[in-house]
């Protein structure tokens, strides 16, 4: 598919709508019905085309906007772009592969991650969450682990469902990646109750962070 205009990519992504796949999405604040392996698939065909990706997103199509995250060039956005692209983000599946696909391996990620931790918008600050945890488990020399568990034991009980959802994410990775910091993470997940009740599918491991950290350290000590 060399030079697709984006008039033939929303036509194709409006092909692939799926009422059923809409429904499923739909509860989970995702207004969008195509199905995420055919959006893959779409995106392998087009192949990297930055200058295609920045024309989806600037569609605010949520589809669209997926799919500009799996074929833009991620190093190539700069630092100013990135934090708009974030507040624009709306849903969470978008938000979700934003930072995972695009902002994780920009070079301006450190830089984000700091301001965003910051930022009073709470979806925003769940960004900077997010990055934190990649830190937590891959490069946690500088960061402060018992400072942020001080923050986390403050404010993720009240904290908005998203920015909740990512600090119950780091305190969990802090737990089963730091073996000296896993009694205190343990107990602030006991305390906060956080996620205790989450629906989890049978085989899949709860997001309740005692639970999560202990079983992933059962498997890591197989």
């Amino acid at each position: 598919m060399a030079e697709t205009t984006v008039a033939e990519v929303l036509a194709e992504l409006s092909a692939l709508e799926d009422p059923r796949a809409r429904a499923v999405n739909e509860k989970h604040g995702d207004d969008h019905g195509v199905n995420l392996s055919k959006l893959r698939a779409l995106a392998k065909q087009l192949k990297t085309q930055q200058d295609l990706a920045r024309e989806l997103w600037a569609t605010d199509d949520t589809a669209a906007k997926l799919l500009a995250t799996l074929i833009c060039r991620p190093k190539a956005f700069d630092r100013a772009e990135l934090d708009t692209m974030v507040r624009q983000a709306r849903t969470p599946k978008v938000h979700d592969w934003l930072v995972n696909y695009v902002v994780k391996k920009n070079p301006h990620a450190e830089e984000l991650r700091l301001a965003w931790l910051a930022d009073p918008e709470p979806v925003v600050a769940s960004a900077g969450w997010a990055l934190t945890t990649e830190r937590v488990a891959k490069q946690p020399d500088g960061i402060d682990l018992a400072g942020l568990l001080d923050v986390i034991d403050a404010e993720m009980k009240d904290a908005p469902d998203r920015l909740q959802w990512a600090m119950n994410h780091c305190l969990a990775q802090i737990g089963i990646e730091h073996a000296e910091y896993r009694a205190r993470a343990l107990d602030i997940g006991e305390r906060l109750q956080v996620l205790k009740d989450y629906p989890t599918p049978p085989n899949c491991t709860s997001p309740f962070a005692p639970t999560w950290i202990t079983e992933m350290v059962r498997r890591q000590e197989k």
